[in-house]
C-alpha cells in the first residue's frame, strides 16, 4: 500500500504531466488544484526536486515543473523516491536488502521465494507504466463515464 505522501505526490506530478512541458506551477495553485495541504505539499516537492523528478524555476513566472517528459518518469521511480522499497519485506529488496529479523535462513525461506514474486511482478507493472500512462488511462475512463452517462433508453 502507498503512503498518503506518496499518493499526494503522484497527484501533484500528473497535474503537472497534463500541463505543457516547461510550464511552471506554483506551489499553492498545485495545492489548491489538488486539493491537498499547502506545507505537506512542499515536502513532497522539495523530496521529488532532490530526486530529480522535478526542477524548480525561481523569481517571476517561477515554480515546479516534471524535470523529463511525463513518458519518462515511471510510477515506479516515483513511489521509490517517496515510499522506498517496492518489496513488502526486505529480504525480497533489490535496493536495501537485509535479512529478516527471524529468518533462520533466506536460502531456504518458502515465503522470500514468495514476495521476490510479488516484488518482480509489482516493479514490472509500476515501471512499465508512466505518468502520461495514467493521464491517458484518466482520460480513457473519463470518456467511457460520458458514453454511459448519455445512455438513454
Amino acid at each position: 500500500m502507498i503512503s498518503k505522501r506518496c499518493k499526494y505526490g503522484i497527484k501533484a506530478l500528473l497535474a503537472l504531466a497534463k500541463r505543457p512541458l516547461g510550464e511552471p506551477v506554483l506551489i499553492g495553485d498545485l495545492a489548491d488544484q489538488e486539493k491537498i495541504p499547502k506545507k505537506f505539499l512542499e515536502v513532497i516537492l522539495l523530496e521529488l526536486k532532490k530526486k530529480g523528478i522535478l526542477v524548480s524555476k525561481k523569481g517571476k513566472g517561477g515554480g515546479y515543473l516534471l524535470g523529463s517528459p511525463p513518458e519518462a518518469i515511471s510510477l515506479g521511480r516515483v513511489i521509490r523516491a517517496l515510499d522506498g522499497p517496492l518489496a513488502p519485506l526486505p529480504c525480497a529488496s533489490v535496493t536495501r536488502h537485509r535479512k529478516c529479523d527471524d529468518c533462520e535462513s533466506e536460502v531456504t525461506c518458502g515465503l522470500r521465494t514468495v514476495m521476490v514474486q510479488v516484488r518482480d511482478a509489482t516493479a514490472a507493472v509500476l515501471d512499465g507504466t508512466s505518468l502520461l500512462d495514467v493521464v491517458r488511462y484518466t482520460l480513457m475512463q473519463e470518456e467511457l463515464q460520458k458514453q454511459v452517462g448519455n445512455y438513454v433508453i
